[in-house]
């Protein structure tokens, strides 16, 4: 997750919370919040970060870190929860294990389930009639293709959020491109 996280947001952190629920809460959430710490510091950082320094690394930065239990799974037999908070406002990214597989199953406060891996296009935009298909037609006019494709959204017609797993990586340009195709408000690509 913190891989993750810190590629869809690397502004400065100011505070990270850890929420742990389910059967991963009976075990020691300090070490998974250690863990996850050390994902979304260690891109970010020229000295190395492990499990045994993310919380100095955290505090020498400023960074306030909590970690706390809690009994709402929202349905999944584990959930792990990190939030980041920075100047620019509150993320939110949580994740379980299907089968084995790591999931993402919310992303920007909407829920959504997808396997974080390989290249990851995640769009914001105003969810109206043919958004999905200016994003294909698009990415398919760059020859790139589209492995899996989902969308979480809270309301019809509201912010929408599409997570597109890509066979290819983009340029900057083609980036800039398939954003400007849905006039998405956030683009990122994440390299896993």
């Amino acid at each position: 997750l913190g891989r993750f996280c810190v590629q869809l947001d690397p502004e400065h952190l100011e505070r990270v919370e850890f929420t742990v629920a389910g059967a991963v809460a009976r075990t020691d959430p300090e070490l998974l919040a250690r863990a996850a710490l050390a994902g979304l510091l260690a891109p970010v950082m020229a000295t190395p970060v492990n499990l045994v320094n993310a919380h100095l690394v955290a505090r020498e930065r400023g960074v306030a870190v909590t970690v706390t239990r809690e009994e709402a799974t929202h349905g999944y037999g584990s959930l792990l929860t990190l939030t980041t908070h920075t100047r620019e406002g509150r993320k939110i990214i949580a994740g379980t294990v299907f089968d084995g597989q790591p999931r993402i199953v919310r992303l920007r406060d909407l829920n959504i389930e997808f396997t974080p891996e390989g290249y990851i296009l995640v769009l914001s935009y105003e969810d109206r009639p043919g958004m999905v298909g200016r994003i294909g037609t698009t990415l398919g006019r760059l020859g790139v293709n589209i492995a899996s494709m989902h969308v979480g959204r809270k309301a019809k017609r509201g912010r929408a959020i599409v997570v597109l797993i890509l066979d290819e990586d983009l340029t900057p340009e083609q980036m800039a491109e398939v954003a400007r195709s849905v006039e998405a408000d956030f683009a990122r690509l994440i390299r896993l």
